[in-house]
């Protein structure tokens, strides 16, 4: 089995709150691994909504994403691309 960790830095101003954490939600998703996020001594389900705004992860935080499965690489790199855009918010 595979398995992936990559981090990444929140970039948008008010942090991984609820429309960035449904963009995040909605992309892991996608694929059939399981995908965890790891920060600040939690760790996750990135296909859960409230696990991810448990995390109260605010502008400026790493935040570890790990997936284990066949697609692992892929969605561990869609995630990292989509908090590259700021999770398509615009504010």
């Amino acid at each position: 089995m595979i398995n992936i960790k990559k981090s990444f830095i929140v970039m948008n101003d008010k942090g991984l709150h609820t429309r960035p954490a449904t963009e995040l939600v909605k992309c892991a998703q996608l694929f059939k691994s399981q995908i965890y996020l790891h920060y600040d001594g939690l760790r996750v389900n990135a296909k859960s909504l409230l696990g991810i705004l448990m995390l109260s992860a605010s502008r400026g935080a790493k935040v570890l994403v790990e997936a284990k499965g066949q697609d692992a690489k892929q969605a561990v790199d869609a995630i990292l691309n989509l908090a590259n855009l700021k999770f398509n918010i615009k504010y």
